[in-house]
């Protein structure tokens, strides 16, 4: 008679076969990713409703196109200088409290921008939204660390990814209509309120590896095997599991001279010197897209909104492509300079024929050009499982605020060019010029920078 099979993780480990023990092995992580994809989504709402809102919202408000640039970068100006905080907090306070604190307050920011009436208080309430998201991505890849085996780590990346991309893909008819419904302000109504619940569901469901009811023993030593961290106790972790996201819960102190010492190293250099040219591609249709649309392209609401949709759901399918086809490759043996970066070199080559749509007329090649470089600008969008696999034991979330510091310069870069370009020369040409530069910046950055992909050694 054979034992019976057990799903709970404290029940005794039975020899099986690789297949039968694959059978057994729950899958609760999936859950997790789940929650990663549609907070990240969330994440990417409210930080580019504004670009939505931004034609009506200027003419009610007055707002030029040079001003109107400043205020798109001014998220990313707090939300830059609080990644090192914010890392530094995610060590701290865990990947639980972290997320929910900075959901349930990004939120809040989104909802009163509803309720402005000056260029002041919009100000205001994109740097106070800048601040509360700055823990949001370290999180998502201490979590991805956390609950992931080396092997599965470009997927997940690319899964939550994907969130940044689908949320406007899919919502932004909707987003339209409401607008030409109820006026600019009910965008931030609804997409703020959205918010703060979810950050109570993320505190109803998410717990570490350790303490999740749905992983059984078999899920935990998968990922553990595989360097995820299942255990609070560094000690009794497994080397390679504290090569993988280090000792977070130690109580080891902050130190600014590691932040200099990681930042003289290729490997984070290289990397955040890419991410930049990538995000510059990708904040560049979250802030000015539908501006470009409405007044390069003159495009009507209804228009605009359809239009929309193509790039977005392209950019959903690069993320996708990319991670799955790097982990493909290293589950098949190639080198991991070959599998993370080569989807990230080739994105960001493709990513530069953004340019060409300044030499076409017809509004459908335009929206194909543009969903070919923003489908490539997500094949790119791998740099923080790169995090995952550099940063020194003990300091993933120091690694990854500078990690997201350093990348989302592009963040106050970009809507600065673009708003100049535009406010001086009444067109877009060269401000499609200026993105399709910067992604080719960007691959050679991968080419010749980064080097070796192995964890930093302090």
């Amino acid at each position: 008679m054979a034992p019976p099979v057990s799903t709970g993780r404290d029940a005794p480990t039975l020899a099986a076969t690789p297949a039968e023990g694959a059978l057994r092995r729950s899958k609760a992580r999936y859950k997790i990713l789940g929650l990663l994809a549609v907070g990240t989504m969330i994440n990417y709402l409210d930080r580019t409703v504004l670009g939505i809102a931004a034609p009506q919202l200027t003419k009610e408000l007055g707002i030029n196109a040079a001003l109107m640039g400043l205020i798109f970068s001014a998220f990313s100006w707090s939300y830059v200088v609080a990644q090192i905080p914010g890392g530094v907090f995610l060590d701290r306070f865990g990947s639980k409290f972290t997320y929910y604190l900075a959901m349930t307050l990004w939120s809040a920011c989104t909802l009163v921008q509803g309720l402005v009436g000056s260029v002041g208080a919009l100000f205001a309430c994109r740097l106070g939204l800048g601040v509360a998201e700055s823990p949001c991505f370290p999180t998502n890849s201490r979590v991805v660390a956390t609950w992931f085996p080396q092997q599965e780590r470009a997927f997940a990346t690319g899964t939550y990814t994907v969130g940044e991309y689908i949320g406007l893909a899919f919502f932004s008819p909707f987003l339209f209509a409401l607008m030409g419904a109820y006026g600019w302000r009910s965008l931030f109504y609804v997409v703020g309120g959205v918010g703060i619940l979810f950050g109570f569901v993320w505190w109803c469901f998410y717990r570490e590896p350790q303490d999740h009811p749905g992983a059984n023993r078999a899920e935990l030593d998968y990922i553990e095997a595989g360097g995820g961290l299942v255990k609070h106790d560094p000690k009794a972790v497994s080397d390679k599991a504290q090569a993988a996201v280090g000792k977070s819960e130690s109580k080891k102190g902050f130190d600014w001279r590691m932040a200099g010492k990681l930042l003289r190293k290729r490997q984070l250099a290289g990397i955040c010197l890419g991410q930049f040219a990538g995000n510059s591609t990708l904040v560049f249709f979250l802030t000015w897209f539908p501006t470009y649309l409405a007044t390069e392209r003159h495009m009507g609401w209804l228009k605009i909104g359809f239009f929309a949709i193509m790039p977005f759901i392209a950019a959903s399918i690069g993320v996708m492509f990319g991670g799955t086809f790097s982990d493909w490759m290293l589950r098949r043996g190639f080198p991991a300079n070959v599998a993370r970066k080569l989807p990230i070199i080739a994105g960001l080559l493709l990513a530069s024929c953004i340019i060409l749509a300044n030499f076409v007329q017809s509004n459908v090649a335009v929206i194909a050009i543009l969903s070919v470089a923003f489908f490539a600008q997500g094949m790119a969008a791998l740099g923080w499982t790169l995090v995952s696999d550099i940063a020194p034991a003990g300091m993933l979330g120091l690694t990854g605020g500078i990690f997201n510091l350093a990348a989302n310069l592009a963040g106050i870069v970009t809507p600065l060019v673009v708003g100049l370009i535009v406010g001086a020369t009444g067109s877009f040409v060269w401000a499609l010029a200026f993105i399709g530069a910067i992604a080719l910046v960007g691959a050679a950055s991968y080419i010749f920078v980064v080097g070796d992909i192995k964890r930093i050694e302090l």
